[in-house]
């Protein structure tokens, strides 16, 4: 049974391959297969069957028959759906073709009908070519002859329309056609029928150039009637540097009134707030509302006008020759330079109006928007750098403003050092120092110190200012860099100024008191450890500044220690004098050789003591105590050279032997047997100040 179906299924699969395509010459280089497969080609049914019931058992058999059972329905079902698939594409296909049957016979018979739509065509244009073959020539002549008339009619015409057209006020109407048949009318305008055609459109293009350049000087024109005025002089074959000149001279106009505007706040600013003004359209403002003024108005109007000449000229330049471009842009750049000088000027002597102003945060913003706008400005003129310039003015007024700093400065050291000579000069304070020494130096000197910190500080917060994060003008490295290095400068001669008025108080010519000397002594030798230092330090840090190429510290250190020396020297030298010229009348002024025999302490030693004991009390208040300096015994040297004299008495010694006491001998003896060192180097203490001026009072 299963041999008999076997032909069968082969014819198809045949039928099926030979549908879908399918070759068998792949089948002939496989490999044999096997004959248990059921899907292969080679499969035999009774082999697979006999191999089945040796192998398999009867649950497995079982198992194998549903298996098989359940491909063999999925199989027949694939095989439905496939026929029924291929059924409807059979039937898709079938009304295809009738449908694209029905629709050939249509179109030819509309093809059909075209062609004999073309054969009439041709029938018909055969027929008027041959009509009017003979007449051909004779209709071309006629039209150009018509179109010669009608140019020609149009130029006789032309006067009347450009007058039409400019008493319309449609003057680039009228230029448009007069530059279409300028060609003509200039090449046959010595015909005579051409000749009052030519000269009565060159009388109305004279009276358009007028009315142009009469609209071109009207202050009320707006920048697009300008800009049109320009353009069509320009096509008339105006001079384009007479327009360059006339437009810039009509700019400089109400530039002119801007600047002039500037110059009446200048005026009234210097003039002051005395001068009686009831006109309130021309009061005196603030410097940042005066660089409002000079910026909405002045810049503002002169970059309107670099944007209108840059359209008008330079870009309608482009369609003639580049020595035209060149030159108007030269003259451009000459215009807005020489009123730019100008305006630099006004706001630099206003901005110099400032000097007696306190108000350093306003000025600082007044100058930001002054570089500010100048920035915008570079982008509208090529090869232009506004900026700079604008950044060299605030430097100017900057370092000027340090330097009214710095005069105030030394006006504070002076009121400083003018207080401490008051107190020191106060009847009440003085007696409270000498009496009971509750008026300390310390705290005059302490004053003295921190008021030159303070001011110095705050003198540096308010230069801080012009440096701050957002202000234009400060992200310039060159403006940076030089303002720094210039505030540190201000530092170092404030300094020197300290130094130089110290050294004044050297001078011998100086009426100064002794314990002012004291002060200042001790002031310089702070500067000079610690002060000068931490000032510098300070400003180093606040500005960032290179101080490597500065003034060295050290040699700022050194010169105020030199002096604060100088100083104290000078303060020993005149209390020692002071001292002596007591000693030396008290001496001088008594006679000795009548006098009598003194008993009790003289009045001007007791004086010599106060005056000692008070110079003791001032010292204690800025010195230390100081290391007395131990000295050995040389009294066997002293014996000894008092023997030595009693054994070789002199020729002369008979004389005065019963006037002079042994005792008094030998202690003027012992006071000229060692020698003394008068003029010493006086150390910053007690001790040796103290040394210093009993030595030259005793030496004098």
């Amino acid at each position: 049974m299963a041999d008999a179906d076997q032909p069968e299924r082969r014819k198809r699969r045949n039928l099926l391959q030979s549908y879908y395509g399918a070759s068998e010459d792949n089948d002939e280089i496989d490999t044999p297969s096997d004959p248990c497969d059921i899907d292969g080609k080679g499969f035999q049914p009774q082999l697979y069957l006999d191999q089945l019931l040796l192998k398999k058992s009867l649950t497995e058999l079982m198992d194998k028959e549903g298996e098989m059972t359940s491909a063999i329905k999925s199989l027949d079902s694939s095989m439905q759906t496939l026929v029924y698939e291929n059924y409807n594409k059979f039937i898709g296909a079938t009304d295809t073709i009738r449908k694209m049957k029905n629709d050939f016979v249509r179109m030819e018979e509309e093809m059909d009908l075209l062609s004999q739509n073309m054969n009439s065509i041709v029938t018909f244009s055969t027929d008027i070519t041959s009509t009017l073959y003979e007449r051909r020539a004779k209709i071309s002549q006629l039209h150009g002859v018509h179109s010669l008339l009608k140019k020609l009619q149009y130029l006789f015409d032309l006067p009347q329309k450009l007058q039409k057209f400019i008493d319309n006020h449609d003057y680039s109407l009228a230029v448009r056609c007069y530059l279409q048949t300028q060609a003509v009318v200039n090449r046959y305008k010595d015909m005579p029928s051409f000749q009052g055609i030519h000269s009565e459109c060159e009388t109305i293009v004279r009276d358009l150039k007028v009315k142009l350049k009469l609209k071109f000087r009207d202050h009320e024109s707006t920048a697009q009637e300008l800009s049109e005025c320009v353009d069509l002089l320009l096509k008339l074959n105006e001079p384009a540097a007479s327009l360059y000149e006339e437009y810039l001279a009509h700019a400089q106009e109400k530039l002119s009134e801007d600047l002039n505007e500037l110059q009446k706040q200048i005026e009234l600013k210097q003039a002051g707030p005395e001068v009686d003004n009831t006109d309130i359209s021309i009061l005196s403002v603030d410097i940042l509302e005066f660089v409002d003024i000079g910026c909405n108005r002045f810049l503002s109007n002169m970059c309107l006008v670099i944007a209108s000449y840059t359209e008008m000229f330079l870009h309608q330049s482009k369609n003639l020759e580049s020595d035209l471009e060149m030159v108007a842009l030269q003259m451009l750049n000459q215009f807005v330079w020489r009123l730019m000088d100008q305006y630099f000027q006004h706001i630099e002597t206003r901005l110099r109006l400032e000097e007696s102003s306190t108000d350093t945060a306003l000025l600082v913003r007044a100058l930001d928007r002054f570089s500010r706008r100048l920035q915008a400005m570079n982008k509208l003129l090529p090869n232009t750098d506004f900026a700079s310039a604008g950044n060299d003015i605030v430097l100017k007024i900057a370092c000027e403003k340090m330097h009214q700093y710095l005069d105030t400065l030394k006006m504070q050291f002076a009121d400083s050092v003018a207080d401490v000579r008051h107190n020191l000069a106060s009847p009440k304070l003085l007696s409270k120092s000498v009496q009971d020494g509750k008026m300390s130096l310390s705290e005059l000197l302490d004053t003295l110190n921190q008021s030159v910190v303070d001011q110095v500080k705050a003198t540096l917060e308010h230069l801080q200012s012009f440096i701050e994060s957002g202000l234009t003008y400060a992200t310039t490295r060159h403006f940076r860099t030089t303002y720094c290095s210039e505030v540190r400068k201000l530092l170092v001669s404030y300094l020197n100024h300290l130094y130089s008025v110290a050294k004044d108080y050297c001078d011998t010519n100086t009426v100064s008191g002794p314990p002012l000397l004291l002060i200042l002594a001790r002031f310089s030798s702070d500067m000079g450890h610690s002060t000068a230092m931490y000032l510098l330090g300070y400003v180093d840090e606040l500005f960032i500044s290179d101080s490597s190429k500065a003034t060295p510290i050290g040699s700022l250190c050194e010169n105020f220690k030199e002096i604060g020396q100088k100083l104290l020297n000078h303060y020993v030298r005149i209390q020692g004098q002071v001292i002596s010229q007591l000693l030396r009348k008290s001496v001088e002024t008594r006679d000795w050789l009548n006098t009598i025999e003194p008993r009790t302490v003289r009045a001007v030693m007791k004086r010599v003591i106060e005056d000692i004991t008070a110079i003791d009390t001032l010292v204690s208040q800025l010195f230390e105590e100081g290391v007395r300096k131990e000295r050995s015994s040389d009294s066997s040297r002293r014996t000894l050279n008092y023997s030595s004299a009693s054994k070789h008495p002199s020729k002369h010694n008979w004389t005065y032997a019963s006037s002079i006491n042994s005792t008094l001998m030998s202690n003027i003896q012992k006071l000229f047997s060692e020698k003394i060192e008068i003029f010493t180097a006086i150390e910053f203490n007690k001790v040796s100040i103290l040394t210093g001026i009993i030595k030259i009072s005793l030496k004098v």
